[in-house]
């Protein structure tokens, strides 16, 4: 029985094998393409990376040469001619709105189109608020200020402390030199507030006649 099994076995694995062939022949083409697609993505990756690499230093470089103009007139063309898309706008709309003396109006302009560009990432749109509320200034009412203010200085957000520093400062423009002191005071306490607003707030407290925390007068 052991020559008849043997056979038997050999048979079905010829069988076996002349099926695999056959499918291979009809369905082969199938993992080949998924081989080719797998390599041709990969290498699609490489290069959408390697382009966007070359458009981020291509667009630094062109805002560092921009910077480089002698007066505020020619920054403000250089920038403004600058190709961008993307979040780039943000950024270059916030280079725009960096050197507001020669024309205020046209800076705050460019920071209320970011402000309002809904495509742009939450953190340039913060920035751009705060850095309105900053250039407006007393031409722009306290209570307006406070309110766009206090949109980014919820807990998550990224200038968080940046923000409580100017409502401070709003309490201060207010007269109210008890709450702006306490709120300093809590600034230099924050962990997430950096050094050097922490040191800002301490030397507001000090010039309000207020005493430094604890810690803050130990360190």
């Amino acid at each position: 029985m052991s020559n008849p099994d043997s056979f038997i076995e050999e048979v079905t694995e010829e069988v076996r094998r002349d099926k695999l062939f056959a499918m291979f022949r009809k369905y082969g083409w199938i993992g080949a393409l998924l081989v080719v697609g797998i390599v041709g993505g990969a290498a699609w990756n490489e290069y959408q990376k390697a382009q966007a690499m070359a458009r981020a230093e291509g667009f630094g470089d062109a805002m560092l040469d921009a910077l480089d103009q002698g007066g505020e007139a020619e920054r403000q063309a250089a920038i403004a001619a600058i190709p961008a898309d993307g979040t780039q706008l943000a950024l270059r709309g916030l280079m725009q709105a960096s050197d507001p003396a020669t024309d205020k109006a046209v800076a705050l302009a460019g920071l209320d189109a970011l402000i309002a560009d809904a495509g742009q990432p939450e953190i340039y749109r913060d920035l751009a608020q705060l850095r309105r509320v900053m250039v407006a200034s007393a031409d722009m009412p306290v209570a307006d200020r406070r309110a766009a203010l206090e949109g980014i200085s919820a807990p998550g957000r990224a200038f968080r402390p940046l923000a409580a520093e100017q409502l401070a400062y709003l309490l201060i423009e207010e007269g109210k030199t008890d709450e702006a002191i306490a709120a300093l005071t809590a600034l230099m306490q924050d962990q997430d507030a950096p050094a050097g607003l922490k040191a800002r707030a301490g030397q507001v407290i000090t010039a309000l006649g207020g005493a430094l925390p604890v810690a803050a007068d130990q360190g």
